[in-house]
């Protein structure tokens, strides 16, 4: 049978397995077994029927599914905890110098201590969060890959937010928490870059939340300076925008306008007077409520 139709592009054929990685290294937090499972994730496809094969629309989608599937198992393995030595050798892309560069950049980019927060999680928790959160999988997706329903998933990714957030929080004061969150605006309204990352803590982590309906960052970004530029990048002063410190989720929040709009909104996270984690929701479905003529107790502040 002649299969030239079924070719693709050797670039589409590498994105197309570092983000299938990318996936596994997040469920499973260890480069050499985020290998394994990539291995074995192709292994299942030419393993299907040319016929079978033929069946599915989108094969991408099938891939990052069944890659979920196996980390979800090997989550759920009680000697999990030897598979996260990478030992010699172990990153994605082993034994290729391009890859092995790759896989550094990976590892950096996604902070040890994230990594660390999510082992406390269990494993349908950690598939849903990392899932819906670090890659913007369809509640359907998800739902299919930890076998639950769609609102059991989206229960589990908010009680791991929870958990997380609780993690790493030490109580803060709701004055505290204001008069920090306050001086956020300040520096995002100033342009102050500096100011932004000293209200960071080292090893803060940004969500950036577009549900596939805007074009935001498809992964969490990590380091203060690098959460800072992020914010300053998407909060830059522009023509009828603009950015009011007021309630979100119960504690003083930033919610950026444009025009009569709101477009983001974002929940910050503080320990010791230092932002550890920043939640920005710009899915515009999630936004319809805030959207809504305003209550009293939504009206914003601009101190």
């Amino acid at each position: 049978m002649d299969h030239a139709g079924d070719a693709v592009p050797i670039a589409e054929l590498l994105d197309e397995r570092r983000y299938l990685l990318d996936v596994a290294y997040w469920m499973l937090g260890s480069g050499g077994a985020a290998e394994s499972v990539i291995d074995e994730t192709y292994r299942r496809w030419y393993g299907l029927s040319d016929s079978a094969r033929a069946r599915i629309a989108v094969p991408r989608s099938w891939l990052a599914k069944t890659a979920g599937g196996i980390c979800l198992g090997r989550l759920a393995l009680p000697d999990r905890g030897e598979d996260t030595d990478q030992g010699e050798g172990g990153g994605p892309y082993a034994g290729d110098a391009d890859g092995a560069r790759a896989s550094a950049e990976l590892e950096q980019e996604i902070s040890g201590v994230l990594l660390n927060a999510l082992d406390s999680l269990s494993p349908a928790e950690r598939a849903a969060f990392v899932l819906n959160e670090v890659f913007g999988m369809t509640p359907d997706t998800v739902a299919d890959i930890v076998g639950r329903t769609g609102p059991e998933c989206v229960e589990l990714a908010d009680r791991a937010r929870r958990r997380l957030r609780a993690r790493r929080s030490r109580p803060t004061t709701p004055e505290q928490h204001d008069t920090v969150a306050r001086t956020v605006r300040h520096a995002c309204v100033t342009e102050n870059a500096g100011l932004l990352a000293s209200l960071l803590w080292p090893d803060a982590t940004a969500f950036f939340d577009g549900g596939g309906k805007v074009r935001a960052l498809a992964r969490p970004v990590h380091g203060s300076e690098h959460v800072a530029h992020s914010l300053m990048t998407l909060l830059v002063r522009r023509p009828r925008t603009t950015l009011t410190a007021q309630s979100v989720n119960g504690r003083t929040g930033l919610v950026a306008r444009y025009g009569d709009q709101v477009a983001a909104v974002i929940s910050l996270d503080i320990a010791d007077h230092r932002v550890a984690q920043v939640w920005v929701v710009l899915n515009p479905d999630k936004l319809r409520s805030w959207n809504q003529p305003p209550s009293a107790h939504q009206r914003p502040s601009q101190a």
